[in-house]
């Protein structure tokens, strides 16, 4: 027996599948999209469940919607499980009323009853059913309660009488349909061909379309409105009849938000928590990870360099197996302590609600530039790892947004690009290496911003620029849930990043290895990398002044992994041993001897903007939907990174030589500046009328 999950976001459909399925639940993609889809056997049982996309209707607005209407009409469930959020009960029940329309079997699972009950409402499921006319049952995923019956339910042959929810006209103008229309869900298509539907198209006749003429008469306005409301009329009838409320004090939320959308401290608190996630993920414990990870992975490939010495394995072999293979490994390796640190955060913030809020208080600007709050999650993740940050785009309903926010995610400085920040701002600026450093994170935040109004302008002109979501209660986090959510992004993380880090690491070491003459062990310089290096070099020379093939190099290292440009370096300095001296790497007479404070800014900026690592590329490819939208995304980040850094390069080098004055540059950047803060004044200004903000003078809220 086929069963699926419909509900809305954050209504604890997915906690609900976990404890149906065991969390052994097969993930895959729907058929030509990025959305993931999860399909399992409930415990116990042979019945396959499937958990559609989080939807507030079957109307076409969205992705999400769309793949759930076409799962029920082709793949034709035997039972739909309704997850209806009892805290949120009139939005929830707005699909139900088209659920019911289906010639599905509907059990609608009330969760979260537990909840609403704290804040003094009592729905008393019965009375519900009656008025539904579908079986009801009051369950709590989290706590696990009155699932049980739920499932016995599955089995039950017997369905109620299902509710009138239209008025008569309405309802005799669907019988009608339903005798002239041949096809499955008769009631449904009926309502969606007086909605005017387009996808319904291919059922109109002339009678139907003469019904639809004279009811659009009669009610003066558009059907699809008239029903809209009537749905609303038929769930707050339903909802008077099935549920009391008795005065209680303030809750809980009610007081936290309070505080966390203050209209004066909602920032500086948010600033605070990115700060600490940061922190905690990149900065102290996410680097003693790291190192203690890097010293495993050393100690590995110690004792693996001995046992194959030990048993006389070849030079070439030990080499491929010790610098390529393990040496790859080691550099996924790397990001997993950090990511696990990172994932955790991020977990507990989407469990216990705050991340809506995230969301909310950021939407303003972001609906100005083309896209909506719910792209600062991909960026806040894209501060530790790009490859997450790409990967959590998906949660993005408007596929323009959706395609943005994976394009420009890379652009935020994550945690790998710092060695390179570190090296260059340290060596060439001294003491003001730490201005240098944040200069860098505020060129990348106006990039961006830049970035997408241009996009919107130009390239994706059919975003929604809107978000609008019902805040869900603050939650305690289910340790069980937010440790196999961890679990998974991690496995997800190793398998699609690590794997293409892992080839990249293996030819790169060959490249090195090897001359064209397949002659191993050759000097550097004769090495197929050098000499695709010196035939690439040119492509530099605008941004660094000179044709360099180790920086060429470096930075085609870099698209395996950002740090790696660094180590790259060293290596081509014969300094492998010692990658953090700084001025060992850039001694005259050395591949970088020649780099100068204008060239090493430059060069920052390139490494900074440019394609990201081969693991972020694996994944923009798969969220972008296919190898030419990711190449012209690779394109467009490439050749934005190498004319920002060619600019600052001719710029930087004419300081230095004193062909124009410092004054004047800084003169020009004021006035950069005032008109950037103009035009983001402009975008974030007072809307005419009252939008999603949390906080806005029309509604004082």
């Amino acid at each position: 027996m086929k069963v699926v999950l419909v509900g809305n976001q954050n209504s604890g459909k997915t906690t609900l599948f976990n404890y149906l399925t065991g969390m052994n639940a097969k993930i895959g993609n729907w058929p030509g999209v990025t959305i993931e889809k999860k399909t399992g056997k409930i415990k116990g049982t042979e019945n396959e469940i499937t958990d559609l996309p989080g939807i507030y209707s079957l109307s076409p607005y969205s992705t999400e919607e769309e793949i759930s209407r076409q799962f029920i009409f082709d793949e034709k469930p035997d039972v739909i499980i309704n997850i209806v959020d009892a805290t949120a009960i009139e939005r929830s029940l707005y699909l139900t009323t088209q659920l019911m329309e289906l010639d599905t079997k509907v059990i609608v699972a009330l969760n979260m009853a537990d909840m609403l009950e704290k804040k003094g409402i009592t729905i008393d499921e019965k009375e519900l059913e009656k008025k539904l006319g579908v079986k009801v049952f009051k369950i709590s995923a989290l706590k696990e309660t009155g699932i049980d019956e739920l499932v016995k339910e599955i089995d039950n042959k017997e369905d109620l009488k299902r509710a009138i929810v239209f008025d008569k006209e309405i309802e005799d103008a669907t019988k009608v349909f339903m005798q002239d229309l041949k096809t499955g869900h008769s009631k449904f298509v009926s309502i969606k061909l007086l909605e005017k539907d387009s996808r319904f198209e291919k059922y109109e006749s002339t009678r139907i379309n003469e019904i639809t003429k004279k009811l659009e008469e009669k009610y003066d306005t558009d059907l699809e409105e008239v029903i809209a409301t009537e749905r609303y009329e038929f769930i707050e009838k339903v909802k008077k009849a099935s549920s009391y409320k008795k005065e209680i004090k303030e809750s809980a939320s009610d007081k936290l938000d309070k505080i966390f959308l203050n209209k004066w401290i909602a920032f500086p608190i948010f600033a605070i928590i990115m700060f600490l996630v940061y922190y905690l993920s990149v900065g102290v414990i996410g680097s003693a990870t790291v190192d203690m990870i890097g010293v495993l992975t050393d100690s590995i490939s110690e004792w693996t360099l001995e046992s194959l010495e030990l048993i006389g394995t070849s030079e070439i072999l030990t080499s491929l197996v010790v610098d390529g293979i393990i040496a790859g490994v080691g550099a996924v390796l790397g990001f997993v302590p950090q990511l696990i640190i990172l994932f955790l955060c991020i977990s507990l913030l989407e469990t216990t609600g705050y991340m809506s809020r995230i969301a909310l208080l950021l939407d303003k600007l972001f609906r100005r530039i083309g896209l909506s709050g719910k792209s600062l999650i991909p960026f806040i993740v894209g501060s530790g790892c790009s490859v997450p940050g790409i990967m959590g785009a998906r949660i993005i309903e408007n596929e323009d947004e959706r395609k943005m926010t994976t394009i420009l995610t890379p652009f935020i400085p994550c945690s790998a690009k710092l060695p390179i920040i570190a090296l260059f701002a340290g060596y060439f600026f001294g003491e003001n290496s730490g201005l240098i450093s944040a200069s860098l994170y505020f060129f990348a935040i106006a990039v961006i911003i830049i970035s997408a109004i241009l996009m919107k302008k130009f390239i994706f002109r059919k975003t929604s620029s809107t978000y609008i979501s019902e805040l869900p209660e603050y939650k305690v986090p289910s340790p069980k849930y937010v440790l196999k959510d961890v679990f998974d992004k991690v496995i997800a993380f190793i398998k699609r990043a690590g794997s293409v880090i892992l080839l990249c690491s293996i030819i790169i070491w060959f490249l090195l290895s090897f001359s064209f003459k397949m002659e191993y062990g050759v000097d550097i310089e004769e090495s197929m990398l050098a000499q695709i290096g010196n035939k690439i070099s040119w492509i530099f020379y605008p941004m660094l002044g000179e044709n360099n093939w180790g920086a060429a190099v470096s930075a085609i290292q870099g698209l395996v992994a950002k740090e790696q440009v660094v180590s790259s370096m060293a290596v081509i300095a014969g300094l492998a041993e010692d990658v953090e001296e700084g001025a060992e790497i850039f001694a005259k007479g050395t591949a970088f001897g020649s780099f100068s404070a204008a060239s090493a800014y430059s060069f920052m900026v390139f490494n900074l903007f440019s394609a990201p690592c081969f693991g972020a590329i694996g994944a923009m490819k798969r969220e972008l939907g296919g190898t030419k939208k990711m190449l012209k995304a690779v394109t467009f980040q490439t050749v934005c990174a190498w004319l920002l850094a060619v600019v600052v390069y001719q710029i930087g080098s004419r300081i230095e030589q004193g062909v124009i004055n410092m004054a004047n540059v800084l003169v020009g950047g004021v006035i950069f500046a005032i008109v950037f803060v103009i035009v983001i004044r402009q975008l974030v200004k007072k809307d005419s009328e009252c939008a999603s903000c949390p906080y806005c003078d029309s509604c004082k809220k």
